[in-house]
């Protein structure tokens, strides 16, 4: 009996661990008590971990093994004290520095502030990470403590087990490896997610998660757009279209417009040449209007369409951005986006009808409206538009500029002298309406006749001498003597002598140098 007993003794004895002070031994969880987790560790008596060491860890569950550090073998009450955390570190130290080397990246988690900058823990150890290389000084607490992140191994102790990290370089490091990523990645015609980083008046560049492209405001829209914040702002997150890359240059072309279909595909099916179509005004310049007939296709009113009468002088005194006008569809160019509309052509070419409304040598009343080189047009009745030049308003008169006699939005008397159907003008006059007077004027001052007349206007090569109303002559300076030029004023009389009537050109020539 006592054979047996020793020999169960040793058994006993020889299963059960040696366990030493300051190593790592494996060991299952089998109570959880409300301050202690006991673990059976293959020794005589069950070891202590103090339960606080298992925050923030998975392991804390009956029937699992772990890996625990040996603090002390047997208490003041017999108990072997264990520590999860510190075995955790041992650990984590021993990973860190057999497998990792400084300038390697390791993901880690933020645990708390301290002085100069955070403790973040790597493999179940804190290593420091310098405020000045964290990216976290101007980030609320929330969006970095307990959280994730990759950094780069700066400085390694070995010997005081510490080490120094930064997030900033590992940064640098991750968008130099995503850049190399996306630069394998990249195909013409993809569509990838992107974040408007910054705005031009160009264009926009936009972050594709590592690498930076151009969004040209031409790809930006379908429909014209003056500046890229009416379509894009700054933070927008946009799929756009890999139009082309160079990968030796860094550039890559992107587009937005192509993520949708193209508005002018079959315009001249939608948009047929006589359609009458409703738009919105949304630009207006002095040459015409732009129309917006649906969201990325335009038509141009140009000024010579607005009406078959006359030529608007302001645009924007007569329409507004934002009306909503008709019109009809005059040309279609699909090839360079162009639609040409028109308002006038709304209603029938009155010209088609011109001798029912306009006969020639009637006289008819007209409003002057504006001036040309050496004309000036006229706003006739029924719309139409008449033209009349300097030298058919004053029989006796030599004008030079219709200014000089019409002006601007007064109505006078006009005769109709013909019709321009080739340049829709109607030819004007207003001297015709009286009788020539110059028969008369041959046969009351013939060549060599002396009168006298009122000096109305002295010149540098003559004086302009009034016969009767609306009649004047001129003395030309050789036709007068010094002395008499120097002390003549306007409103004297002067005697003068007829010397050349010329009828063509409105002339009378005369002379002031007249024998006794």
């Amino acid at each position: 009996m006592d054979s047996v007993t020793s020999e169960l003794t040793k058994a006993y004895f020889d299963s059960i661990k040696e366990l030493r002070e300051g190593e790592l031994v494996k060991g299952k969880i089998i109570d959880i008590l409300k301050k202690e987790v006991i673990v059976d560790v293959g020794y005589k008596s069950e070891g202590i971990v103090p339960k606080d060491e298992f925050a923030n860890s998975d392991d804390l569950e009956k029937g699992k093994e772990i890996e625990v550090y040996v603090s002390e073998v047997e208490d003041e009450e017999g108990k072997i004290v264990l520590s999860y955390q510190r075995a955790r570190r041992l650990k984590g130290w021993e990973h860190l520095s057999q497998n990792y080397k400084e300038g390697d990246l390791v993901e880690g988690i933020v645990k708390r502030k301290v002085k100069g900058g955070y403790m973040v823990e790597v493999f179940g150890i804190e290593g420091f990470l310098p405020g000045s290389l964290s990216t976290f000084k101007s980030l609320p607490d929330s969006e970095y403590l307990n959280q994730k992140f990759y950094f780069q191994i700066i400085k390694i102790n070995k010997a005081k087990q510490n080490f120094i990290l930064s997030r900033r370089d590992a940064l640098r490091v991750e968008r130099s490896l995503q850049r190399k990523k996306l630069w394998g990645e990249l195909e013409a015609g993809q569509i990838r997610k992107g974040k408007v980083k910054s705005i031009t008046n160009f264009g926009a560049f936009i972050d594709l998660g590592g690498l930076d492209g151009l969004l040209h405001i031409a790809d930006m829209s379908w429909k014209k757009i003056s500046h890229p914040s009416e379509i894009v702002a700054v933070g927008d997150e946009i799929n756009v279209v890999v139009l082309g890359f160079d990968k030796e240059k860094e550039k890559i072309s992107l587009g937005l417009k192509q993520t949708m279909p193209d508005p002018w595909q079959d315009i001249e099916t939608k948009y047929p040449v006589g359609k009458v179509v409703q738009g919105k005004i949304v630009n207006i310049q002095n040459y015409g209007i732009f129309v917006e007939l649906e969201k990325g296709i335009e038509g141009l009113i140009h000024i010579s369409e607005v009406s078959w009468f006359r030529r608007p002088q302001n645009l924007a005194e007569e329409f507004a951005i934002g009306d909503i006008i008709e019109s009809k569809i005059i040309d279609v160019d699909q090839k360079g986006r162009k639609i040409s509309l028109s308002i006038k052509r709304l209603e029938k070419d009155p010209w088609e009808e011109v001798d029912k409304f306009i006969t020639i040598d009637s006289v008819v009343k007209g409003k002057v409206t504006g001036f040309g080189d050496n004309c000036a047009y006229v706003e006739l009745g029924n719309g139409f538009e008449g033209i009349i030049y300097s030298s058919d308003i004053s029989w006796t008169k030599r004008i030079n500029r219709p200014q000089e006699v019409l002006k601007r939005m007064h109505t006078y008397d006009f005769k109709v002298l013909g019709i321009s159907e080739e340049n829709r003008k109607v030819i004007l006059g207003m001297k015709q309406i009286k009788e020539n007077p110059w028969p008369k004027i041959i046969e009351t001052y013939p060549i060599g006749k002396v009168v006298e007349g009122e000096v109305v206007k002295i010149t540098n090569f003559g004086i302009f001498v009034k016969l009767e109303d609306e009649l004047e002559g001129l003395v030309f300076a050789d036709e007068i003597d010094k002395e008499a030029l120097e002390s003549l004023k306007p409103s004297d009389q002067l005697k003068v002598k007829i010397i050349k009537v010329d009828p063509e050109t409105a002339k009378i020539g005369l002379s002031a140098k007249i024998e006794s």
